[in-house]
């Protein structure tokens, strides 16, 4: 397999950046990450030159939702006649080129992430749309990449292996805003909203959400099994409708994210409607799972307590028949949010299948033992089943199912390979993985 050149020397670094963390003394191994991440930053900011310069950039940052608002953001602007480069968690785009990201990552090494920018500025795309996680920022992944929208979708937890407290991996998102960007949009029904509001941009900030105080306020959502049908105040007197084909509550305020930065960018309304309506699906995000069966499959990249309730309590209200679960939980990451996610699906699911999610280095055992303490200790032992085995685990979901159930699969959504062990990489979907055990299934009358 052909080797990228920026891959091959950012190996190279890697290696360099292991060597060097074994001889430094403990106390000194912060600083230098530090600093040879900056390095590296400038080092491949000037290999691919700077080819974000010059662009719309906008950055998408926060735990849950920042996939598909990046996703309603790129249809909003294509509506208005731009050129649009994006890069997700779930696929990378470049003009009207779409790949799948399959590197389980949502921003990628910095060598990557340049190559792709000068690969967009090569193609002609003069509006550039990014998901930036805390690591990233951190880690000054996108160093160089100017930001003329910031956007906040919420916070909560998450990432605690790396930032060990609510409060560091807050202060780690808030440095996207410390960059006085142009337009900062957040969300002011978000419990962090007084935290970031302190931030000022360079020239306008807006919040959204339901409040009253909200200047994109969201006046009446008509929630559907299909979708939804949004009514949006702007400023107090600019009146904004749109249809979204997405479900959920959280797809609402997914979509009046993208429509309050839009609106700050002076695109036109119709365009905002217009590119809303536009998105029929996220890849891995509520992705309908449809062979003919008389019940409904679900694949979704659910895998913190808040983005399992939004989901769940979203499923819920759509059926009237049970909901049954496929969920687990990633090794080598925040381990208290495990027991929590536990407590989160007792309170939803009439069926819970406990299964392996990735578990990289750990055992996964012992990360399904976590958490079953919180299923444990939410009561819902008698109605949860443990499956080690992925595949098992969704074919006896779907075994179990009967005429207008649910079933749902979490944690992985698009993923297209699971990591197990010490980074051996198996291919992995769980929407193909649910296809073929329906297809193989025999059909009800």
């Amino acid at each position: 397999m052909r080797i990228w050149p920026e891959m091959r020397y950012s190996n190279d670094m890697s290696t360099l950046k292991k060597t060097i963390k074994k001889v430094l003394p403990t106390s000194l191994r912060g600083l230098a990450a530090n600093w040879y991440h900056f390095g590296e930053a400038v080092a491949a900011n000037v290999r691919y030159g700077f080819p974000a310069r010059g662009k719309r950039v906008i950055m998408i940052t926060g735990t849950n939702g920042k996939t598909t608002t990046a996703a309603f953001m790129i249809k909003i602007m294509q509506a208005a006649g731009h050129t649009v480069g994006a890069s997700t968690t779930a696929f990378y785009q470049i003009g009207s080129e779409v790949i799948a990201n399959d590197r389980n990552m949502t921003t990628d090494n910095v060598f990557k992430v340049q190559a792709l920018l000068r690969r967009m500025k090569k193609a002609g795309c003069d509006v550039i749309i990014m998901e930036t996680t805390s690591h990233a920022l951190v880690q000054h992944r996108v160093l160089g990449i100017p930001c003329e929208v910031a956007v906040m979708t919420n916070l909560t937890q998450d990432h605690l292996d790396y930032h060990k407290t609510m409060e560091n991996y807050a202060a780690a998102k808030a440095r996207l805003f410390a960059r006085e960007p142009r337009f900062i949009v957040l969300n002011r029904d978000d419990e962090w909203f007084d935290y970031y509001n302190e931030y000022n941009a360079r020239e306008l900030k807006m919040n959204y959400g339901t409040s009253p105080e909200a200047e994109c306020r969201i006046v009446d959502a008509k929630l559907r099994k299909d979708g939804s049908e949004v009514k949006l105040k702007l400023d107090k007197t600019i009146d904004l409708s749109f249809s979204s084909h997405l479900a959920g509550k959280f797809n609402v305020y997914n979509a009046t994210a993208a429509a309050t930065a839009a609106y700050l960018m002076h695109v036109e309304l119709p365009y905002i409607s217009q590119g809303i309506g536009a998105l029929d699906m996220v890849p891995g995000r509520l992705e309908s799972i449809n062979e003919g069966q008389n019940f409904e499959v679900i694949v979704d990249y659910a895998h913190t307590p808040d983005a399992l309730q939004n989901l769940l309590e979203t499923l819920k209200s759509l059926t009237k028949s049970r909901l049954i679960l496929v969920f687990g939980a990633t090794g080598d990451r925040d381990k208290s949010k495990r027991p929590i996610m536990g407590e989160v699906v007792v309170t939803y699911a009439d069926r819970i299948i406990l299964t392996d999610d990735e578990p990289y280095t750990e055992n996964p055992d012992v990360i399904r033992d976590d958490v079953r303490r919180g299923i444990e200790r939410a009561g819902g032992t008698a109605k949860t089943e443990e499956v080690a085995d992925r595949k098992a685990a969704i074919e006896k979901a779907i075994s179990i199912a009967r005429k207008g159930d649910i079933v749902a699969i979490t944690g992985m959504g698009h993923e297209q390979f699971r990591v197990v062990g010490d980074g051996e990489r198996v291919p992995w979907n769980d929407g193909q993985v649910a296809k073929e055990i329906l297809q193989a299934k025999p059909k009800a009358n």
